[in-house]
């Protein structure tokens, strides 16, 4: 499990070129929701759980879907899921949107992969359509997320 220290933003200008990356939208919350960021891919995850963290979302970070598993097995109060769905190790962002289905329902999904064959699986384990894909701008990410925690908040 990665900490949700903060980090200088000129990471997100590795992704994203000047002008691209919209302003955080702050989320107006007592308490903040938390958001479970997994994806191997450092530069990507640190970018968008930035973003999150700037918008008011308290943000935990996985590298893989083990470490996910560890912190929705924790006393962590996790609302949402966003996840890749290629990742190394034996859990694919697929077999972590199983387990939270079968072992944490109120638990919301949101999967994004750069493979377009992985939608129609996708679609059946997400909540909010099928998966997001990438490159993603994080202003869809937010407004994907926002959903999903209004359905159920």
């Amino acid at each position: 499990m990665r900490g949700t220290r903060r980090r200088p933003h000129k990471f997100r200008e590795l992704l994203f070129t000047v002008g691209e990356m919209p302003e955080a939208e702050p989320v107006a919350r007592d308490t903040p929701q938390t958001v479970l960021v997994v994806e191997d891919e450092i530069l990507v995850r640190m970018v968008i759980a930035d973003y999150l963290r700037d918008c008011g979302y308290r943000v935990i970070e996985a590298g893989d879907a083990e470490e996910a598993l560890k912190v929705l097995q924790s006393s962590e109060d996790v609302h949402v899921v966003f996840s890749d769905v290629q990742m190394p190790g034996e859990m694919d962002g697929f077999g972590l949107a199983r387990w939270i289905r079968q072992n944490q329902p109120q638990v919301k999904v949101l999967l994004t992969s750069g493979n377009a064959k992985a939608a129609a699986t996708a679609h059946d384990l997400c909540e909010e359509g099928p998966l997001e894909a990438k490159p993603y701008q994080p202003q869809t990410v937010l407004d994907r997320i926002k959903r999903l925690l209004a359905e159920n908040p």
